[in-house]
């Protein structure tokens, strides 16, 4: 009997197999029936063919109804079997581009395979999650998360105080409830195997959620499976294959509706974006689906008090929210991590006043952004790369909108829906200015927030400034973030003083005509205001003279151009003529110059150089050089022991983990992902897991977010892990990034805080800190093959730049991360890795590169400021790379791997591993 069912069994899935191959070849077709026919008619047939499927899920779920629970049952099973079949050649895809990518490493037999599967399967990485301290720091680890989605999320709409909600009964519509999004993909994902079901959090804070309506939604085979999580390197590889095939809504019946409807009038959409590490989305994948604003429009002419929760590590478009007086209330929640429901269901039930600021321009039109303009597929026709121009200069984000717009509120309401900085809350605040010093060398503000209202809550003051401008001059934004300060929780009647201080010299713009930064004299106008737009008061600030800053305030080093050797023309965006100079694809040169092609094939190798000393027998063991500085000279001589075939092992085999030399009191370090929480690309462990970056930011909170790097910290220190690939610092230069969730915000200062402040957290307990991605990072297109990216010094250095420059002199941080970018036509730059980075701002440690792709050599790194190869697949084709350039350089080569080993091996004596016993 066993095998007779067997036996049928098998039957029905090959069965279900010819179907899915029968209607994969129907798609096929009807898509080039399509794509055959004029784009009106066209449009037409995809809108009919929509609703023919619309009609078809319909009445599957009609013909559901009708079976037995045994048929019914039957049914799913075989729905799920259809869906895996249909989903076999993304999985079978995923491990045809790793054998390519070992391909296109140049693989070979022996040592290299063994490398490979060392990196994939974790061999080298060592780590102990089980004891009873990493127990313990997952513990904290949890709290620390929920009290971040507690103050990340974020308050945008509240009609008539709808939120929170009296009737504590609540109708969850959509399929998006049961596909929660809690955190990102790739190397920023995190371990979600504690997170708690939406359903789950809403009972336990008290609220009642309609039964049947979830049954209705659960009860839909298509959602079945639909929570499965991946490996970071899964999500990677579907995000470079792409996937055009949009989830789809499902209907709701009148029956459904209708017994909602007697249940409660309060409803609950989710609305989500679907980015990922690798794959960038479209503008319009940051709409509503028609089915999904279907739904909306459906529930909102039926219910009377309609919350929309955004879970979306993108800035989406909201317009529908306007459209409909029923959607009472609006919350952004992000990717808050494996316990923000609980965060979400205690806004609902007023448990938690939510306290964030969104870090994002929410606007009608994403395309209304210039950087948009310039944003995706560009190819040069005599040269193999991918180029990206920024041709938007500083005006990113709401620094164009402020501008643009300034003197014309009518046209910026039409186009901004929600401010830089928005947020509300359950209770008001008034502000008090109680003392102001604003000086030469700086702004500093005492502000008395009160609270006003009824319920307990936080605030968070927000200080901007405008810096004057003269027409044809430096660019200047009409309003710049110069610093926040959050509160603590204050009751009704309480008040706190805060304190909002930054340097003067902070508001300074950089000329790029005489190659240093200046404040210009005039008027500067320093704004306390609750978001970008909305101004409380203004604090007046008179320089009667420039000053001109010639050099760094803490290294002394000489400001001066270092990304123009190129020679690489840009038109870039200015406010003295907007029309002339907006970005624009159409006119660009798709023909690279000669200096172009040769910066991005060629390496100069300085061969003025003196050999230095190798395999000397000096006696010395890395620990005889804690607690001295960089440059002691005992440095020399431990760094002369080391052999070059050392020093060519130890930096290729950067993946990871670095390896130790026993002979030299080198010891064995692991490296790991993310800024979400600790994870390894290729497998599962538990680890603590927090919200994704953005959501961090979101809380404007500097203490909360060290108390996150505080937790790693000491969750490393348990496991015996020595290094974190954190924080994520890129700039969401337009709302398209497949990253955006792993970065933090639009704006350079608040990236800063927040990311300098995770960074110390974790670099206090001797962890080091690995920023990222060390520069202009900011979009997944054509990343993995080397992009081209171009802009001006000015918006590299006040944009780009500013975070990494933050986290370096407020943290203190050890190491960097390099990006997939070439700079100024350079991937590794040195004058980004050495020049900006080491001698500009003062950076002691480790510089390693991104996951490896094949135009990453391994040569051109370390003599160029890149110390380590995260390299996974080509070790053995970047330690070849290495011993050729040895032969024909090596005073050149020789002196690089030095510098990388110092630079290494300086992070790694600063860990906790030297720590006193």
């Amino acid at each position: 009997m066993m095998f007779k069912n067997l036996k049928k069994r098998k039957k029905r899935k090959n069965e279900i197999l010819h179907q899915v191959i029968q209607d994969k070849a129907n798609r096929k077709v009807r898509r080039q029936e399509l794509a055959d026919l004029p784009e009106s008619e066209r449009k037409e047939l995809i809108k009919s063919d929509k609703i023919l499927a619309k009609e078809q899920r319909q009445q599957r779920k009609e013909e559901l109804k009708s079976l037995s629970r045994k048929e019914r049952k039957e049914a799913k099973r075989e729905a799920k079997i259809y869906k895996k079949i249909k989903n076999r050649p993304i999985r079978m895809a995923c491990w045809s581009v790793v054998f390519l990518l070992l391909l296109s490493t140049g693989l070979t037999v022996g040592p290299a395979v063994a490398s490979i599967v060392g990196n994939i399967t974790g061999k080298n990485i060592t780590i102990d999650t089980t004891s009873a301290e990493g127990v313990k720091a997952r513990k904290v680890a949890d709290i620390v998360s929920e009290e971040i989605a507690n103050e990340g999320i974020v308050l945008l709409k509240n009609e008539n105080n709808s939120l929170p909600l009296t009737d504590k009964k609540i109708n969850v519509f959509g399929s998006t409830a049961f596909s929660f999004k809690y955190g990102g993909g790739g190397s920023g994902a995190a371990d979600q195997t504690r997170a708690v079901n939406l359903f789950d959090a809403l009972k336990n804070a008290g609220i009642n959620y309609n039964q049947k309506l979830h049954d209705y939604y659960a009860e839909i085979p298509e959602l079945e499976g639909i929570t499965k999580s991946e490996t970071g390197f899964v999500q990677v590889i579907k995000g470079m294959l792409g996937n055009d095939e949009s989830a789809s809504e499902p209907d709701i019946t009148d029956a459904a509706l209708a017994q909602a409807k007697e249940y409660s009038d309060n409803a609950m959409i989710i609305v989500q974006s679907e980015a990922v590490e690798a794959s960038d989305v479209s503008t319009d994948q940051l709409k509503l689906s028609d089915e999904m604003h279907n739904l909306i429009e459906t529930v909102a002419e039926n219910f009377s008090n309609v919350t929309i929760i955004v879970n979306a590590g993108n800035t989406l478009e909201l317009g529908f929210v306007d459209e409909y007086p029923s959607i009472q209330s609006v919350l952004w929640v992000g990717t808050p991590g494996p316990f923000g429901t609980n965060s979400i269901a205690k806004v609902l039930s007023g448990e938690i006043n939510p306290s964030g600021r969104i870090t994002d321009t929410y606007v009608y039109d994403l395309t209304s952004s210039p950087a948009s303009e310039n944003f995706g597929n560009y190819q040069y026709d005599n040269l193999d790369k991918a180029y990206i121009n920024y041709e938007e200069g500083i005006y990113v984000g709401y620094r164009f909108y402020e501008t643009y717009y300034q003197g014309n509120e009518e046209g910026y309401r039409e186009t901004v829906q929600y401010p830089f900085g928005s947020g509300l809350s359950y209770t008001t605040f008034d502000w008090k200015v109680v003392t102001q010093n604003l000086n030469k060398e700086a702004i500093e503000i005492k502000v008395e927030v009160k609270n006003t209202g009824k319920a307990a809550g936080k605030d968070v003051v927000q200080v901007y400034y405008s810096a004057p401008y003269r027409s044809g001059g430096i660019e200047k934004s009409a309003i710049n973030l110069g610093a926040f300060a959050k509160t603590k929780t204050l009751k009704p009647g309480e008040s706190e003083v805060v304190t909002i201080k930054y340097d003067t010299r902070d508001m300074a713009s950089y000329d790029m005509v005489n190659e240093n930064y200046i404040l210009e004299k005039g008027s500067y106008q320093i704004k306390l205001a609750k978001n970008v737009h909305e101004i409380i008061r203004s604090l007046k600030f008179e320089l009667p003279e420039n000053i001109v800053y010639k050099e760094d305030a803490d290294t002394g080093t000489e400001y001066k151009n270092r990304f123009t050797q190129s020679e690489n023309e840009l038109t870039v965006l200015s406010r003295n003529d907007w029309e002339g100079t907006y970005p624009s694809d159409k006119d660009d040169s798709k023909i690279a110059s000669n200096k172009v092609i040769k910066r991005v094939q060629e390496q100069d190798f300085n061969n003025d150089l003196k050999m230095p000393t190798t395999g000397a027998k000096n006696g010395l063991e890395l620990e005889d050089l804690k607690g001295l500085d960089y440059d002691d000279p005992k440095w020399n001589r431990f760094l002369d022991q080391l052999t070059v075939d050392q020093m060519i092992n130890y930096v290729v085999n950067g993946a990871y983990h670095t390896r130790g030399m026993d002979e030299l009191g080198i010891p064995n370090t692991v490296l790991m992902d993310g800024p979400a929480g600790f994870s390894f690309f290729f497998k599962k462990f538990e680890a603590g897991a927090y919200p994704t970056q953005i959501v961090i930011a979101s809380t404007w909170n500097k203490a909360l977010a060290y108390d996150m790097g505080e937790a790693v910290g000491k969750e490393a220190i348990a496991y015996g892990i020595h290094g974190w690939y954190a924080p994520g610092l890129n700039i969401h230069r337009t709302a398209q990034g497949g990253r955006n969730f792993e970065y933090m915000s639009e704006d350079p200062v608040l990236n800063g805080a927040i990311g300098a402040s995770m960074s110390k957290g974790a670099q206090d307990q001797d962890v080091t800190v690995f920023m990222k991605h060390f520069v202009m990072n900011d979009q997944e297109t054509n990343a993995r093959s080397g992009v081209l990216v171009w802009s001006n010094e000015q918006a590299m250095r006040e944009i780009y730049l500013r975070p990494f420059e933050m986290t370096v002199k407020e943290a203190g941080v050890t190491g960097t991360m390099s990006s997939f970018s070439y700079i100024d036509g350079k991937w590794a730059n040195p004058e980004l890795l050495n020049g900006i980075l080491r001698e500009e701002w003062g950076f002691k440690g480790v510089v390693s590169s991104d996951a490896v792709f094949n135009f990453m050599e391994s040569q051109k790194a370390i003599t160029s400021g890149n110390d380590l190869m995260l390299d996974i697949t080509g070790v053995s084709k970047n330690k070849k790379r290495l011993e050729e350039a040895y032969d024909v350089h090596p005073e050149a080569v020789t002196v690089g791997l030095r510098n990388s080993m110092h630079n290494s091996l300086y992070a790694t004596l600063k860990t906790y591993l030297f720590d006193e016993k």
